[in-house]
């Protein structure tokens, strides 16, 4: 008979804690473990605990075993194979990471909102600079939480050698060509990256240094003070003395503005700046909140590492105001560029945030409104049925653009919410919306289950790992059946072996999909590059303010990032229609899931390890092996081990295949984008687009868009060969492992039973722990259901 509705209630307040119902006036003291997880609302605190608990046993498990067996061997001549493969992997697993941190890019345009929507979510208003009229952070800035007790922040400066590197381009920029025309003089001076140049230069050396050359400017001495170090580091016991520390290091100083104080001056060389917060109670340790600047810089390794930052990024958030969502070439360009990182890097998940969306003149949306019978009498009324169609519309727009470029079953495709309606301003007033209804506490409720769904996975696998080790242990020390098990491990050998040969079949056929779609993408490029170029090159003013930026184009190999302009890259430009063709096709080779026409990768790997563990069974079973072997159980636990490993391998090969096109257009254009930024005089700027166009040609004629076709695939196969090599040197030293008949370990490793007996049930305890916490999450939501409703937002009638 099922439980009674007062039983189960019982049942369910007795397995929540205590704080679940929340006493202001009621303090506990908490240990430092508790201190960690106090972003998370009860419930969820006492799943991490939890998983916190059972690899904290394991890695102490671990490091007993460590300590033991290295004592054992320490004065032995020769060690056993057996036993150092297993010390290997022990001090692998006792230096594995805990978990590694989860990067959430803030990545929109200028004044979208990024650093207010930050301020708002770690609860601190006005932390990082905001302005809603110009660009305001000049600088990737990550803001994590930690175990200091300390606000914190470190400024990351260019090295002396990169920073030599750009004050080379940016005089380079700066030579004032002889013999100008008056129209040309003064197109050279209102050319974007002639004013962005002299700016830099102003405020790190002082006014009238844009006349210097590059040897004077060696000499010179910066304004401001420059550790050796290059990192400045600040410290602050509150949130606001920090910021008002680090203000200077990150808004963008505009010119006019005051420039005398030390921290401005070094504006120019600031590359990151890392922001640690004491134990946030509202943003959990290993989230790391990343604002990008939307278009990267001038300067090479600032731009690199801006590509890297969005690459390493596992969520995009793709901020954009109420007023610029619906459309603009700087939303879409951001997009995109948000699109290539689901498909080049590590990121999994990217949704839409608008901001400002309290912004509403309630007169003009009343007469332009087209929804709804009911009558609005109140501009909250106006703006929560705005957000709702927004949330309709842009969700069904984004949705059809990831599936022209991503698989059809991405994981986020399959997200109900894409699009989040937020507002920061309204977060803090509640003039006219509740907290809940800023959708602030939604963005945190997503960053809280994608921390714990992480450390989930992370414990899950960590303990599978460790339990496969001490199987092995125990395989050493038993005796039975050895010259059987020789012959089984040799038999498994050849059926490895044969299985290896089919994998790199399926391998080739897997890449074979992304052919057709490259070279009808190389057919679309030929016949498309010189329209591509032309407008690129076109500016609204004609050749006027663009002389310089186009060299500055030149300069950078065809890249050119612009405060003003946005971003620039003619490589990527000219290679569009072939990533428009294979993007469906590129994600689908790696991606996770599990396609019947077999043009993912990860499925044949899993088909791989599958076949190996089955097989393992099968040759037990029949010929001897206990049905419990520990020998057997070792085997397929460690291959799921070796073969797991491969994913990382993987997504770090990815990004290189993916920019292999651009990159290799890139290196063909080079000479000519050489020779074209050495151009000065009249008429440089047509004289410089001359150079591009006969070069490009001479490019394509020579078969340049063919050979990044040839670059793309031969990367394609040296995937291939990198994963095969990595099966077989894992899966060989494995299975010859697994052959030896003991090698004298039994009374070597006797000492160790007691921590074999604890790892079994550590590794038992996997399934409760994961039980109690799914019991948790249906008891919160249990609970929250009886509880009584919420009160009604604030009501501003008008």
């Amino acid at each position: 008979m099922p439980p009674r509705p007062i039983v189960l209630y019982k049942l369910c307040l007795s397995l929540v804690d205590d704080d679940f119902f929340k006493e202001p006036m009621k303090k506990r003291r908490r240990s430092d473990r508790d201190q960690r997880f106090r972003a998370f609302p009860s419930v969820e605190q006492s799943t991490l605990k939890e998983y916190e608990k059972l690899e904290s046993r394991t890695r102490r498990v671990l490091s007993n075993t460590y300590q033991k067996l290295i004592q054992s061997v320490f004065l032995d001549d020769s060690i056993p194979n057996g036993v150092k493969y297993l010390i290997n992997r022990l001090l692998a697993l006792i230096e594995k990471p805990s978990l590694d941190p989860i990067y959430i890019g803030f990545f929109g345009s200028t004044g979208a909102g990024k650093s207010s929507l930050i301020n708002a979510i770690i609860q601190q208003a006005m932390f990082l600079p905001v302005s809603g009229e110009s660009i305001c952070t000049s600088c990737i800035v990550q803001v994590s939480s930690g175990c200091c007790e300390q606000y914190e922040a470190k400024i990351h400066l260019l090295s002396n050698q990169e920073w030599k590197q750009e004050l080379k381009n940016l005089t380079k920029l700066l030579h004032r060509p002889e013999q100008l025309g008056r129209e040309e003089e003064d197109a050279w001076d209102r050319d974007d990256a002639v004013e962005e140049a002299i700016w830099k230069l102003q405020m790190v050396y002082g006014n009238g240094v844009e006349r210097k050359s590059y040897e004077e400017l060696l000499r010179a001495k910066p304004k401001g003070k420059i550790p050796t170090s290059r990192v400045i580091t600040l410290k602050a016991e509150e949130a606001g003395e920090l910021s008002l520390k680090l203000d200077p290091y990150i808004r963008t100083q505009r010119r006019g503005w005051d420039e005398g104080s030390a921290e401005t001056q070094i504006w120019p060389l600031i590359k990151l700046v890392e922001v640690t917060l004491p134990k946030s109670e509202l943003i959990p340790e290993g989230i790391v909140l990343v604002d990008i600047p939307g278009t990267g810089d001038f300067n090479s390794k600032r731009d690199e590492m801006w590509r890297k930052t969005i690459d390493k990024c596992s969520v995009i958030w793709l901020i954009s105001d109420i007023e610029r969502v619906s459309g603009g070439r700087a939303h879409e360009d951001l997009l995109n560029e948000s699109i290539k990182a689901c498909q080049r890097g590590f990121c999994r998940d990217m949704a839409l945030v608008v901001t400002k969306t309290d912004k509403l003149h309630l007169p003009e949306y009343l007469r332009e409104r087209k929804v709804g019978s009911q009558a609005i009498q109140s501009q909250r009324e106006a703006v929560l049925e705005r957000n709702e169609m927004i949330k309709l519309q842009r969700n069904k727009v984004l949705k059809e653009k990831l599936k022209r470029k991503l698989p059809t079953d991405s994981r986020v495709l399959e997200d109900s919410e894409l699009v989040y309606t937020v507002s920061a301003q309204e977060y803090w007033q509640q003039a006219l919306l509740t907290e809940e209804e800023t959708e602030i506490p939604k963005l945190r409720e997503y960053i809280r289950r994608r921390l714990l769904d992480k450390k989930r996975r992370m414990v899950t696998k960590y303990v599978t790992e460790a339990f496969g080790l001490f199987l092995l242990t125990d395989s050493f020390s038993c005796t039975d059946n050895l010259q059987n098990e020789h012959l089984h491990v040799s038999g498994l050998r050849r059926f490895v072996e044969e299985k290896i040969q089919l994998l790199e079949k399926a391998i080739d056929q897997c890449f074979a999909h992304i052919v057709q779609p490259l070279q009808e993408g190389v057919q679309n490029a030929r016949s498309s590059y010189r329209q591509i170029l032309g407008v690129c090159l076109v500016r609204s003013r004609g050749n006027q303010g663009f002389h310089q930026t186009l060299k500055a184009v030149c300069l950078k190999n065809g890249i050119y990032a612009s405060r003003t302009l946005g971003r620039i890259d003619l490589n990527e430009a000219i290679t569009q229609p072939i990533y428009e063709q294979i993007d469906p096709v590129f994600g689908g080779i790696f991606r996770s899931g599990k396609p019947s026409d077999g043009s993912a990768l990860m499925p044949h790997i899993d088909a791989f390890k599958r076949s190996l563990q089955e097989k393992m069974t099968e040759i037990g079973i029949r010929n001897g092996w206990k049905y419990d072997s520990y020998k057997k159980s070792f085997l397929i636990q460690e291959i799921s081990a070796i073969l797991g490993g491969l994913e990382g391998h993987i997504l770090r090969k990815k990004r290189r295949i993916y920019e292999s096109l651009s990159t290799s257009v890139q290196n063909d254009l080079k000479p000519c984008y050489e020779e074209a930024a050495q151009i000065t005089g009249k008429k440089a700027c047509e004289r410089m687009k001359d150079v591009l166009r006969r070069g490009l040609d001479q490019q394509v004629d020579e078969g340049m868009f063919e050979r990044a076709q040839e670059r793309m695939q031969h990367q394609f196969h040296q995937l291939k060969n990198g994963i095969t090599e990595k099966v077989k040197g894992s899966v060989t030293t494995m299975l010859t492992l697994a052959s030896s008949q003991g090698d004298g370990l039994y009374k070597e490793l006797a000492d160790v039973k007691s921590e074999c007996k604890e790892m079994e049930k550590l590794h038992r305890s996997l399934r409760e722990v994961a039980e109690n916490a799914l019991l948790r999450r249906g008891m919160q939501d249990f609970l929250l259901r009886m509880s009584p409703s919420k009160s009604g937002p604030p009501k501003t009638w008008i």
